[in-house]
């Protein structure tokens, strides 16, 4: 060893502040864009760019968290189109994806900025209402319902009309139901819908008399 320090290479330092003057600049703010996007790729369904069926089952658990500290209810609204399976083998799985996409688009226009709009999986869908009574959420649901039922896709030289059901409960404060209890009561619901007839929303009834679910 001849005293000499050894003259590597000087690390370049990356300025944490995103300087446009940085050599990394360009490559930082890449990485970043990345990220972010990879990010949103975990939490969105692919084919109608709602959230994915993870990401509900996290928010629902935060919000039914955020209603046993604060008191506000959560809503859950479930639905389910009608006839769907009937959609696919006449008209093929394409157009039933453009169906699919068609819907999402028609929720997405629908639901406020702090709701939580998913895709369940299938032709099936879940909508949370943060700080959204029963009440509230079943005026939602059969406004939603008839904006649906209004609003036939095009096909061709054909006309599509679709048609939805739907499940409504709400999570107060005090009750003791699980995230997967909360979800199963909500599709007991949604099952009731069908039952019934299709197009409509059912819930469970309460004191203060609850518009009729077909007005």
């Amino acid at each position: 060893m001849n005293g000499q320090q050894n003259s590597g290479p000087v690390p370049i330092t990356v300025c944490p502040a995103g300087d446009d003057h940085c050599p990394h600049h360009a490559e930082v703010q890449r990485l970043r864009d990345e990220i972010k996007h990879l990010a949103a790729m975990v939490r969105t369904d692919e084919l109608t760019g709602l959230f994915n069926f993870r990401y509900f089952t996290q928010a629902l658990s935060l919000e039914m968290e955020r209603t046993r500290r604060s008191g506000q209810p959560t809503c859950l609204i479930m639905l389910d189109l009608d006839h769907f399976k009937d959609i696919n083998d006449i008209h093929g799985h394409e157009v039933g994806n453009n169906v699919l996409r068609h819907i999402s688009s028609l929720i997405q226009k629908t639901v406020r900025r702090l709701d939580i709009p998913c895709r369940y999986g299938g032709e099936e869908f879940t909508i949370i209402l943060p700080d959204t009574s029963l009440k509230q959420g079943v005026r939602f649901a059969n406004r939603l319902r008839l904006i649906i039922e209004n609003a036939p896709l095009d096909v061709g030289t054909a006309r599509l009309g679709i048609e939805a059901s739907f499940g409504v409960d709400v999570y107060n404060r005090g009750d003791q139901a699980s995230e997967k209890e909360f979800v199963e009561k909500v599709d007991s619901y949604l099952y009731q819908a069908k039952q019934e007839g299709r197009n409509r929303v059912c819930h469970k009834d309460e004191p203060d008399d609850l518009e009729a679910s077909q007005n």
